[in-house]
């Protein structure tokens, strides 16, 4: 029997380990703890932060563990859900230089605790020596008696259905039977029922928040419902959005988010394009919040009335789709807030209010929170109070603006307490910033994030960012929402009108990470004009309103459904961890247009490849590099484009595709293995 086969064993619920540290000194028992752990794995910060799952998932915990001489040793993940007292254990297995792995699944919404327990093998230790002494040819009389010794003591602790089997194993060995020492079920009743002595803990308890499944598996569509009227000329309200949510519900998405839709300030109104100052009738930014009528807890008396809202929350839940409201930390000048707080805001030496800048651009008609302030724990509570607000007229899902403006602090308290009464809660922090500030919001509590998949273009760029997020640490905390635009963002390479663009990076967005976002109707209506000098779009939505006409010819309405249908019928596309890249060889060399990459589930049952040219004029064709062994393909196997409906019989590692921009610049190929059925007929499955 290998030394290291260790017995399995179902999760059981286990007493605390004994002994305890009592004046800086080694109180009774602690002393003869003799394994080591170390190198405990996810564990984010020193366990200041918790790693982050939702529900269903199985958490893969791994550790270094060893004890002094040559005595076997045993490890277990220890582990409890939201509200629970008693500890549970799931076994570890040894992987190899000393390093072992267990896993436990969470399925409640909320905090689960784990760490690391490990103990001396008493009777694995035993085991393992009698085999070697038996091989041997020695007397084992001795030690049969000794084993004997060790069934007495677990069928002492076992129930009594148990304990009768372990009698029986005892009385064996008193007898002789060597045999019997060896018996697996003997190993696992032995591991189930034999006392622990001397049990190392981990220094730490770690954390798991597990987050419902949208929290991972979200497509979001972003409108303005101020432009979703019926007909030009009118301001929409949330009526026109409900009507409008069989074409988002067509569309496939699941997140209907809306920009703020409180009242909107007069003082310093921006108009059109951003210019200074606002013409009579022009309606200003949405997150310019505050005015006579209200502020962050009130509603634009244009866009409807909060029966209006809570009518448009049920209708949305009707069709499978959430309402996801935006809740920027900022002020108008007409702001209630402005009045009643003043101590909440930065005052100039002139007696003005600070107003945001980042210079050289100047945004008089917003003024930030001062989280300075002499009453910030006043603060603190009227914001978390927002929230609370929308939350009980059955919003639960968020879009928070700029939340990397705002103190980290505030957002660590404010995140906790709210997800303490509401667990369900989903976050989307709106920070394009550095790295190391969008993982630290991530951190905080933050569910989602938006990213740099907006700048990063080229096959390179991809997927050294692709690879940091789903191969490295991040992937335990940061959550990440791929969004080829948004109001405020409309890149060059979208510039020209090129509908390939268009296709391609939908595609990417749709399909490289599980949940992602775009902002329409202007991206299927393929809108491109940017503000000169700057990446925005012209005529934006933010200063003014539109008029949309959904049933344009050229719309990507039935390209986005499509995405967003696959996206729903493949399970490997509704996670992170199973991206792989492959390489492409065009004459020998790597094609640099055209990135192919893969999601596959762990029992290979649902395996995508994706193919793109990044090339949105010329035809880009290649050999696709394909694992066939480790996909366990074996000779002719099919491979199907869910985007075309084409079907391809491939065979062996390397594969010719061939994408043209101007017709399918996009394959997304669901790998099917040559299958037989009872009566011999084959098919693909």
């Amino acid at each position: 029997m290998p030394a290291k086969a260790k017995a399995k064993q179902s999760a059981t619920t286990v007493q605390q380990a004994d002994g305890a540290t009592l004046n800086g000194l080694v109180a009774v028992g602690e002393g003869r703890r003799r394994v080591v752990i170390e190198r405990v794995t996810p564990e984010i910060d020193g366990g200041r932060y918790p790693i982050k799952r939702v529900s269903g998932d199985s958490v893969v915990v791994e550790c270094d563990a060893f004890a002094d001489g040559h005595d076997e040793i045993a490890c277990a993940v220890r582990y409890r859900g939201p509200g629970e007292s008693e500890w549970r254990d799931a076994p570890m297995q040894f992987l190899v230089n000393d390093r072992w792995r267990g896993a436990f699944t969470v399925d409640a919404i909320g905090r689960y605790s784990y760490t690391v327990i490990a103990w001396m093998d008493r009777f694995a230790t035993w085991e393992h020596q009698l085999h070697k002494r038996v091989e041997a040819g020695q007397d084992v009389q001795v030690d049969l008696l000794i084993g004997a010794a060790l069934v007495h003591e677990a069928a002492a602790a076992a129930p009594e259905a148990e304990a009768a089997v372990l009698r029986r194993y005892e009385q064996a060995l008193r007898n002789g039977d060597a045999e019997a020492a060896f018996a697996p079920d003997l190993a696992a009743r032995m591991a189930a029922h034999l006392p622990r002595r001397f049990v190392s803990v981990y220094e730490r308890e770690l954390q798991v928040e597990v987050n419902r499944p949208l929290a991972r598996f979200s497509a979001w569509y972003e409108l303005f419902p101020r432009s979703a009227a019926s007909e030009p000329g009118r301001h929409g309200t949330f009526r026109d959005v409900i009507a409008r949510l069989p074409y988002v519900a067509e569309l496939g998405f699941d997140i209907l988010y809306l920009p703020p839709i409180h009242p909107i300030g007069r003082q310093f109104r921006k108009g059109k394009n951003n210019s200074v100052s606002a013409q009579p009738g022009e309606p200003g930014s949405p997150w310019a919040i505050g005015a006579a009528e209200g502020g962050h807890k009130s509603i634009h008396p244009e866009l409807g009335s909060l029966d209006d809202f809570r009518a448009l929350v049920a209708a949305a839940r009707d069709y499978g789709i959430a309402v996801a409201l935006d809740i920027a930390f900022q002020c108008s000048p007409d702001h209630p807030y402005v009045k009643e707080h003043p101590e909440w805001f930065r005052a100039r030496p002139d007696g003005t209010i600070q107003y945001a800048e980042n210079p050289p651009k100047k945004y008089q008609d917003i003024y930030p929170f001062d989280f300075e302030s002499s009453d910030w724990q006043g603060l603190w509570r009227e914001l978390k109070s927002i929230f609370e607000y929308w939350i009980a007229q059955g919003v639960t899902v968020f879009r928070v603006d700029n939340p990397h403006t705002k103190s980290f602090l505030f957002w660590e308290w404010c995140i906790a307490e709210l997800k303490r009464e509401h667990p369900e809660l989903i976050l989307l922090s709106e920070a394009f910033t550095r790295p190391k500030v969008m993982y630290r919001l991530a951190k905080l509590g933050f569910t989602q994030s938006y990213t740099y998949f907006t700048w990063r273009t080229s096959k390179g760029e991809l997927i050294q960012y692709l690879q940091e997020l789903t191969q490295s640490e991040v992937r335990e905390f940061f959550g990440p929402n791929f969004w080829p635009n948004t109001p405020d963002i409309l890149t060059p390479q979208f510039y020209p009108g090129q509908r390939a663009v268009f296709l391609t990076r939908a595609a990417l967005a749709a399909t490289l990470t599980a949940s992602w976002g775009m902002y329409g109707p202007l991206y299927e209506l393929m809108h491109h004009v940017p503000v000169q000098g700057r990446e925005e779009y012209i005529d934006s939505e933010k200063y003014e309103i539109h008029y949309w006409n959904l049933d344009h010819p050229q719309s990507l309405r039935h390209y986005i459904a499509r995405l967003n249908r696959i996206r729903r019928e493949n399970p490997a596309l509704q996670r992170n961890d199973g991206l792989r890249f492959h390489r492409v060889d065009s004459n020998y060399l790597e094609n640099e247009q055209l990135i192919a990459y893969s999601k596959v589930t762990p029992d290979l049952d649902n395996i995508v490849l994706v193919v793109v040219n990044l090339d949105p004029v010329n035809l880009q064709s290649g050999y696709v590099q394909v694992p066939t062994a480790e996909w366990g393909l074996e000779g002719d196997f099919q491979a199907h484009d869910l985007i075309s409906d084409a079907r391809y019989l491939w065979n062996g590692d390397f594969n010719y595709i061939e994408l043209n921009p101007q017709t399918t610049p996009v394959h997304i190929f669901r790998i099917r293995r040559r299958e037989r059925d009872q009566s011999g007929f084959e098919f693909f499955a």
